[in-house]
Formats: structure tokens, C-alpha cells, sequence
């Protein structure tokens, strides 16, 4: 959720920036062509009274001094003309001595000229009809000032713009984290879903989202269902199964089975095979209980229970004993690490002779859980075989019912490593180390 809303201030943030600044540049450009154009007409009123200034006398075409602006007699003033009179050209005293040229053009000049002492003017031309001559008037302005005023708006347009901006931000995050509230109560609800720490997610305010709760609260309805009808006929099916298994064994202990040796005893062993099998998936029914889907191990509540269930299974004084932090939780499905550890434990059970004990730790780069016991053990050169795929040790090595056909299904699953070593205690030692990151 965290990184919607940073792609969402993202675009928001780029947006006002696109915004701000082609609103900001659009405003400067309409209030630069207004004010050209204001000035425009003032220096058009300037053209026609340097033209009415224009005279005949006895010697000549003349401009009278003493009707132009004063501004344009001192030097460098910043208000400038020309005038070309029939091919001759009067310069303002304010220019001094800096060269001005006569633009082509009428009408107010597209682009500022450089004018004396590094300014800028705007200049406007017009051409006119005096005492019978051409005459073409240029008369500038510089436009230093206005171009300073700019500046200046830019900056305060600038700071302005950047608070403006801030606020918008934080006006923009707290109304995203407002909408997007009801989605982040929904993540949070399905972690806890995931963890096995609800059974359904709550209805939110948001009537959009409310479809989708609703489905996902009819899934786990019809998942949980299915699940508990395939565990209760999974019980049922063993316990429908054990009396036809009991009378079958009580048939071939008749006379008319033994004169077939051979057959009786192949029967016999397929039925222990059967046998066996259901109370396997009996004793995995049994150790898995009622679970919330996808819960995570926690295992302060589920060892010491799993432990007291397997005393009474193996009923001849062991010594059960497990090690681990206080409040650890191991972030894998429940259901798998109780059958897991359920057919560790209980094979352990089976070839110890007094003692088993299960250790699980969490270190810096994995999950660690540790089942020994001090049985016979297993041979060195049997251990490689034991973990090859499709091999079981119940069945390749005499002697060991470990089973661990399902224990390697989990471990492939979790993307775990199993090892099997010689424990301390004198038996085997079954190692399964849960990276964090899989986990």
C-alpha cells in the first residue's frame, strides 16, 4: 500500500510541478504582451509628437528642441530615437555616442536591441509623411525595469509556489491515505488471514471494496468447509476400514491358511502394509486438529500439545523434551509443521530407548528444527540413500519405519535442506534448515 501512494504522490507531485510551472511562465508571457503593448501606444504618442516637432525654417528641415521630452536630451536616459529624413538621420542626445541601428520593420520590434550601458529596448517604428518627405521614426524605451519587475515576480512567484506546493502535498497525502485507508484495513486483514490469526475479513465502509470482501469471505467459507468434510471422511474412512482390516487378519490365522504358507503370508503382509498406512493418515487427522487456514506454528502453544499426544501414543516412560525461544513463531503453514514434526517425532519415538528431544531455533539466516533421539541410529552410507528421491527408509533399511516420504514433500515445499546426522544422545539426528528468505 505504501508504494501506491508513493506512485500516486509521485504523479500528483509531477503534475503540480507541469502545472505551477506552465501556469507561472503562461502568466509572465500574458502580462509581458500586455504590458508591450501598452507601451506601444505611449511610444507611438512619442512618434507623433517627435514628427510635430519636425519644422521647415529658412535653412532647412528641423526637429524643434524645444518641444521633445527632455529625457531624450540627457544622455543615457534610457528614452531613445531616430529619425530618417529623406535619407538623413537625427540620433537623440541620450545615445551619446552608441550606435543604434534603424530596424526594417514597422510597428513594435519583436526582439529588445542592446542599447548603451548594457540595456535593453523596446523599440517601436512607424513611418510618416512630413513637409512633403519620407520620414521613418524609431523611438525606444529601455525595458531594463520591466524585465528586473520579472525577476523579481519569478522569485516571489518561486517561493510562493513552493509553500503552495508543500501544502498541496500534504493536503494530497492525507486525502490518499484517507482513501486508500479501507484498502490498507483490507492488506492488514488478509496478512492476518494468512498468518491464521481470522477466519473472515470484516466488511469495510467503502461499498467498492464491498463485493470483493464478500467473495473472498464465501472462499474461505467454502474452503474450510470442503477441508473439514475431507478430514471428517478421512476419519470415517479409517474408522469404517479397521474392523473389515481386523476380521481379515483374524481369517488368516484359520487352518485352511496355513496349508497355503506362501499366500497366507503375502497377504498378511499386505494387509500390515494397509494397515499401517491408515494409521498413518489417522495420526496425521489427529495431529493436525481444527486450524484456521494458512496459520502460521506458534511454538509455545502447539509443541508442549503435539508432545503430550505422542506420550500417549508411545506409552512406555520416554523422555520427551523440546527447546526453543520464548514466543517464536515460524512463518510456515501449521498443518505442514505439525505432520512434519508429527512423523519425526513419532518415528523418533519408535527406536528411541528412553529419550527424544526437538530442538528449534531461529538464526540470521534460518529456521532451524532439530528432532533427535538415542536409538540405534543409521549407518553413515545409509544416510545418502535415505535422502534420495523416491526412497524410504522404512523401506530400504531394515529395522527403520522413519517414513519419509511426507517429510521430504514438506521440505521440497518450503524449499528447506534435510540432513540427516549422529546425535549427541547416541541416535539419529534429522536437521531441516528453513532459509528466512523462502520462509
Amino acid at each position: 500500500m505504501g508504494s501506491i501512494q508513493r506512485r500516486i504522490g509521485l504523479a500528483l507531485l509531477i503534475s503540480l510541478l507541469l502545472a505551477g510551472g506552465l501556469l507561472a511562465q503562461g502568466s509572465l508571457w500574458l502580462f509581458d504582451r500586455g504590458l508591450r503593448n501598452y507601451l506601444q501606444s505611449d511610444l507611438r504618442d512619442e512618434a507623433e509628437s517627435l514628427l510635430r516637432a519636425i519644422v521647415r525654417k529658412q535653412s532647412g528641415v528641423q526637429l524643434e528642441a524645444q518641444t521633445v521630452d527632455p529625457s531624450f536630451h540627457r544622455p543615457y536616459s534610457g528614452r531613445y530615437f531616430l529619425i530618417d529624413i529623406d535619407g538623413q538621420l537625427w540620433r537623440s542626445r541620450s545615445l551619446w555616442d552608441h550606435e543604434l541601428g534603424m530596424p526594417s520593420s514597422s510597428g513594435l520590434q519583436e526582439q529588445l536591441q542592446g542599447g548603451p550601458q548594457g540595456q535593453h529596448l523596446l523599440v517601436y517604428c512607424a513611418p510618416f509623411k512630413r513637409q512633403g518627405l519620407p520620414v521613418r521614426i524609431c523611438v525606444a524605451q529601455d525595458y531594463n525595469p520591466v524585465l528586473q519587475a520579472f525577476t523579481r515576480m519569478q522569485q516571489f512567484a518561486l517561493g510562493f509556489g513552493a509553500g503552495l506546493l508543500l501544502l498541496l502535498l500534504l493536503a494530497q497525502r492525507w486525502a490518499v491515505r484517507s482513501a486508500l485507508r479501507p484498502l490498507e484495513q483490507v492488506r492488514q486483514q488478509l496478512q492476518q488471514l494468512e498468518q491464521g490469526r481470522r477466519s473472515a475479513l470484516e466488511l469495510v465502509t467503502v461499498s467498492e471494496l464491498q463485493p470483493l470482501v464478500e467473495q473472498i469471505n464465501q472462499l474461505l467459507r467454502h474452503t474450510e468447509s470442503t477441508l473439514q468434510r475431507s478430514r471428517h471422511a478421512l476419519g470415517n474412512l479409517g474408522h469404517a476400514l479397521k474392523t473389515p482390516l481386523a476380521v481379515l487378519f483374524t481369517l488368516l490365522q484359520r487352518d485352511e491358511f496355513r496349508a497355503h504358507e506362501a499366500l497366507r503370508q503375502s497377504l498378511h503382509e499386505q494387509l500390515l502394509q494397509v494397515r499401517k498406512r491408515l494409521e498413518r493418515e489417522l495420526g496425521r487427522a489427529r495431529l493436525a486438529g481444527e486450524v484456521l487456514p494458512g496459520a502460521h506454528f506458534n511454538c509455545a502453544e502447539e509443541v508442549p500439545a503435539l508432545l503430550d499426544t505422542l506420550r500417549m501414543i508411545h506409552s512406555r516412560g520416554l523422555q520427551l523434551e523440546w527447546q526453543g525461544e520464548t514466543g517464536l513463531r515460524l512463518p510456515v503453514d501449521r498443518e505442514d509443521t505439525l505432520e512434519l514434526l508429527g512423523n519425526l517425532l513419532d518415528n523418533a519415538c519408535k527406536w528411541a530407548a528412553a529419550r527424544v528431544q526437538l530442538t528449534i531455533q531461529a538464526q540470521q539466516q534460518a529456521y532451524v528444527l532439530q528432532v533427535e533421539d538415542d536409538g540405534p541410529g543409521i549407518e553413515a552410507s545409509e544416510r545418502e540413500q535415505v535422502l534420495q528421491r523416491g526412497s524410504r527408509l522404512d523401506e530400504e533399511v531394515a529395522g527403520h519405519g522413519l517414513g519419509l516420504a511426507i517429510v521430504r514433500d514438506i521440505v521440497d515445499s518450503w524449499g528447506a535442506r534435510l540432513t540427516l546426522t549422529q546425535s549427541p544422545l547416541g541416535g539419529l539426528c534429522v536437521r531441516i534448515e528453513l532459509p528466512r528468505k523462502a520462509a
